[in-house]
């Protein structure tokens, strides 16, 4: 049995539609759960696979390989939001919330902050399916996953896009997620379960229409907007979307985030 982790956001859907169908393959076990339920899951080995923060990765590049596929943008990602009351060169001396469901986004927003626009603020964290910052007195507040793509701004405060953000700056992708492997997965588990999510991607792009109608009630979203949410993203780790990588891990280790890492290593070669 392969067990595999599952976030529990519209994102995933592209690459784990048919692992999640009535009919799924009987030899996967999907664990579902946030990004950071999902990190501590495969560090700790109660999974094997999961499309984990792609900070990760370089906190675990001993432990994990990597498939060839992400969650990814060339520019607006639309789902990492950070919403605030003032300009973000203004929030400095400010609380600044972070989401507990998040790694890599809380990660950029760091780098932003403190590289692109030199200010640091102070950091809090918060539960966003339950938690409002800004009564506590925040001046900023990092939205993910679908709560992001659902939210509507505090009248007189603006939303920023990081994955937008990270372009403009950058000219690079930005990798959001990565699906990362255990080195000590058999190796017949590892090529079982790298034709499984191929089968399954090329399953939903047969019916992206279909399956838009079938989620849109779940993630409480119209499937137009889904549709156009799931066409934005990249999910083939592709030669740009690891420089886009490399240089966030870069500049992530220069934070104290991660130890440094030069390359990548995937687990199996990427077919596109």
């Amino acid at each position: 049995m392969i067990r595999l982790g599952h976030i529990d956001y519209s994102n995933c859907i592209p690459v784990h539609a048919r692992l999640l169908a009535p009919a799924a393959p009987a030899d996967v076990q999907v664990v579902r759960g946030v990004p950071t339920e999902l990190n501590l899951a495969l560090a700790e080995s109660r999974i094997d696979a999961a499309p984990c923060s792609s900070i990760e990765y370089a906190r675990h590049a001993g432990q994990y390989r990597l498939l060839p596929f992400t969650i990814a943008s060339r520019g607006p990602v639309q789902s990492i939001l950070l919403e605030c009351d003032r300009p973000p060169q203004a929030l400095g001396p400010a609380a600044v919330a972070l989401p507990t469901a998040s790694a890599t986004a809380s990660v950029l927003l760091r780098i932003l902050l403190e590289h692109r626009w030199r200010v640091t603020p102070r950091y809090l964290d918060f539960e966003q399916t339950a938690d409002d910052p800004f009564e506590r007195g925040c001046a900023a507040a990092l939205w993910i996953g679908d709560v992001a793509l659902r939210r509507r701004p505090a009248a007189g405060h603006r939303l920023l896009d990081l994955g937008e953000e990270w372009w403009s700056w950058t000219g690079l992708p930005f990798a959001f997620a990565l699906w990362q492997v255990r080195r000590d997965l058999p190796a017949a588990s590892l090529r079982r379960l790298a034709t499984l999510l191929e089968e399954s991607r090329a399953w939903f792009l047969e019916q992206p229409e279909r399956l838009a109608r079938h989620y849109a009630p779940i993630y409480q979203l119209p499937p137009h907007r889904l549709l156009r949410y799931w066409d934005s993203l990249i999910y083939d780790l592709t030669d740009d979307v690891r420089a886009g990588l490399l240089h966030f891990l870069k500049l992530a280790a220069e934070l104290g985030e991660a130890p440094p890492v030069q390359e990548v290593e995937l687990a199996v070669p990427a077919t596109r």
